[in-house]
């Protein structure tokens, strides 16, 4: 079983909203699923004031059944995430991500060399044979996620192969549409044990408990000042520990 890595870090607050660092092997949401781990929202229920008392004063709105959480990250992905503090904001900042006017990036590591920036433009959807995973499928909701790498690293356990550090900018925001869209053009994510291939992956996993894969910038308007923000993160300790036992290639 994956183990949180402590609790979520607070990188902004104001009366509105406030902005989070979850992470990795934390849940998102309570549901019938994560009812006997502690949750990010059990988190900020605890700790944002007044936020419990104000889910209470509105039990039918999704407000209050996602305690004011806009968006989701999955379990093991670690980084920033948006609470809204009353509905107004939370409406708001709902459109803006189904609008797609919020800018994300996320880092990556994975396997093979990237070479230049890209994109990769197809649909995603959940696998009829097999409903935990996604996968391209035709019958899917369109995705689009652009990529740039930023460094060449050996592989650990073989010399001759290299591992690519990159940004993605996801413009939907599908489940798991950036491992899923990695996979698609032979670059999983490292340590991915949904995506990377099982052999990969097991291997990958002795070295790393966890994939790789940390949202570490966003871009969106106030919901109530209108003001532009940008947020960012840094790598958590792990992830930034793990790079530093890898070789550096120069290209």
């Amino acid at each position: 079983m994956i183990q949180t890595s402590g609790n979520p870090e607070i990188i902004y607050e104001d009366e509105s909203i406030v902005a989070v660092v979850k992470p990795y092997g934390m849940i998102v949401n309570n549901a019938d699923t994560s009812q006997h781990f502690y949750t990010l929202q059990d988190w900020i229920i605890e700790n944002i004031k007044n936020q419990k008392d104000k889910i209470k004063s509105d039990d039918s709105s999704d407000f209050s059944s996602r305690a004011g959480i806009v968006h989701r990250l999955d379990k093991e992905t670690s980084g920033i995430l948006l609470v809204a503090k009353n509905i107004e904001s939370f409406k708001n900042l709902q459109a803006q991500f189904k609008n797609r006017e919020v800018k994300k990036c996320y880092s990556a590591l994975c396997h093979g060399q990237f070479s230049d920036e890209g994109r990769v433009a197809v649909p995603v959807g959940r696998l009829p044979w097999n409903r935990m995973r996604f996968g391209i499928v035709p019958e899917g909701r369109s995705a689009i996620t652009d990529f740039k790498p930023v460094s060449i690293y050996e592989d650990p356990d073989d010399s001759k192969l290299r591992l690519s550090l990159i940004k993605a900018y996801p413009e939907t925001g599908r489940t798991h549409q950036i491992r899923v869209h990695l996979q698609y053009i032979n670059h999983p994510i490292y340590s991915d044990i949904l995506y990377a291939g099982r052999k990969i992956s097991a291997r990958d996993r002795k070295r790393l408990s966890r994939h790789f894969l940390h949202a570490k910038e966003i871009t969106f308007t106030h919901p109530i000042t209108n003001e532009s923000m940008n947020l960012s993160s840094d790598l958590p300790v792990d992830l930034t520990d793990f790079l530093k036992t890898l070789k550096e290639i120069k290209i």
